[in-house]
């Protein structure tokens, strides 16, 4: 029989958002005329719609329709200083005086990889590119160059952009049979993939040990996020990322570490966290200071593949590679970033988390928080959380309340991931979290008829 009251909370979430986004909903519908869908940035999209922004400052946004909103978003991590900072518009601005780019080196790239090299012990040399995604995939080609060797191995629900040998096995295995199957994600990608893309489980060591037992002198590298991102917030297990140093050493594969994300944690990266120096790492978002930035890097006799005075020298180019703007605003941004502010983020971090969490037992509500410092997620679900295949199962399990949770939040205030991410920036104050808290537990009394709905076992 259907819950009428779940029935009206979910029409009157959906009524209520469509009635403050009419702005949004207009432009979204124009975007139909040049966009598939409406749509160029999947991670941005969700029904029934999403929002339009104009602008922003500090921690709060302001869309087309003037509804401000706390920014729990923050492009996805990589604006760790919010919107409009002061000192990194100023360097952008002062750069952009002189000039975004000129097709020549920048002194500016000098002193921001120093910056970088400093507080990464690993990167003795690195280079610049434009995307996380470009990181990984020089990442793993410097990989394959150094080791000549072609497979690799990463986890299941492991994300680390969208070129194609990374877009395996993405959405992590909702059947535990087969989370140690490479599965393609994306139309388009070669079936051949496969045959040098291998897949373990997170947290797994195990697992991971026996796919390089069984691939004995064939694997280049091993690649994981340090704490998983896209796929469900999920921290490292104690000694995971330690064993696959080891396991790495053993099989004489490289060990990349996927910090696009992580490196917020810590001044020096999760690698600083978790003592465990990597062959490789890849970087990107918060180093950027808001512009489109990526860089990988590790060990000089590794690096040593790109440098141009060798005959056989990879060739690595892009047209905004290190660029001037991007450099300035991202120097700034890094130096900003210093110990103080990192722990006092993580701390505000802790504090909204552990708040998010209050608010589910307050409710009555079997669910969880994850995450580490400044990235939070949410699971709908009541098991102990692993890997990747541990948040497919319990989302699935929970129909849409993560997407009725999303929009609610969006109702009163709040900007944040339809997957369920929550990421803070600096401008934010302990009244903001404290806030944010408070309407988060609102949100969970008011859905409470459509947990009792589709998914009772959580109450």
């Amino acid at each position: 029989m259907k819950n009428i009251d779940a029935e009206k909370t979910e029409r009157s979430i959906l009524d209520r958002y469509h009635q403050k986004a009419q702005g949004s909903l207009q432009r979204h519908q124009q975007a139909k005329n040049n966009f598939p869908g409406g749509d160029t940035r999947s991670a941005t999209y969700f029904n029934p719609f999403p929002l339009y922004m104009e602008k922003g400052k500090g921690s709060r946004l302001t869309d087309c329709d003037g509804n401000v909103y706390l920014d729990l978003l923050n492009n996805y991590s990589s604006l760790i200083h919010g919107h409009a900072q002061g000192d990194v518009l100023l360097q952008a601005q002062q750069q952009l005086e002189r000039g975004s780019v000129f097709g020549a080196p920048s002194e500016e790239g000098i002193w921001h990889a120093s910056h970088l090299s400093q507080r990464i012990p690993s990167l003795e040399w690195l280079r610049y590119c434009n995307s996380g995604t470009e990181a990984t995939m020089f990442a793993l080609r410097t990989a394959r160059a150094f080791t000549g060797r072609d497979k690799i191995i990463k986890v299941d629900g492991g994300y680390h952009g969208t070129h194609d040998f990374v877009e395996v096995s993405v959405h992590a295995a909702f059947e535990k049979a087969e989370v140690s199957a490479s599965r393609l994600n994306s139309r388009g990608v070669p079936a051949c993939v496969l045959q040098n893309v291998l897949v373990a489980p997170f947290n797994d060591l195990a697992a991971m040990a026996s796919v390089l037992a069984e691939n004995e002198g064939q694997i280049a590298a091993i690649i994981v996020e340090p704490m998983l991102g896209a796929g469900g917030v999920v921290p490292a297990a104690e000694n995971y990322l330690g064993g696959l140093r080891e396991l790495a050493d053993k099989y004489g594969a490289l060990l990349i570490f996927d910090e696009v994300i992580t490196f917020r944690l810590s001044s020096g990266g999760m690698q600083e966290t978790e003592n465990v120096k990597p062959d490789l790492t890849a970087l990107g978002k918060i180093i950027g200071g808001g512009f489109a930035v990526g860089a990988f890097g590790g060990r000089r006799e590794i690096m040593e593949v790109f440098n141009p005075e060798n005959p056989d020298s990879i060739s690595h180019s892009g047209t905004f590679n290190g660029n001037h703007v991007t450099m300035a605003a991202g120097l700034v941004t890094l130096e900003l970033y210093d110990p103080a502010a990192v722990t006092r983020l993580n701390k505000m971090g802790e504090r909204m988390r552990n708040g998010f969490s209050g608010a589910f037992t307050a409710n009555g509500i079997k669910a969880q928080v994850t995450g580490i410092g400044s990235v939070i997620g949410v699971h709908w679900t009541d098991e102990k959380i692993v890997n990747g295949g541990d948040v497919v199962r319990g989302a699935k399990k929970s129909g849409n309340l993560s997407q009725l949770l999303h929009l609610e939040l969006l109702n009163q205030g709040v900007f944040s991931s339809s997957r369920g991410m929550y990421i803070l920036s600096t401008p934010m104050t302990e009244e903001d979290v404290d806030s944010a808290v408070d309407t988060f537990e609102r949100t969970l009394k008011l859905l409470k008829p459509c947990v009792a709905e589709k998914a009772p076992h959580l109450l």
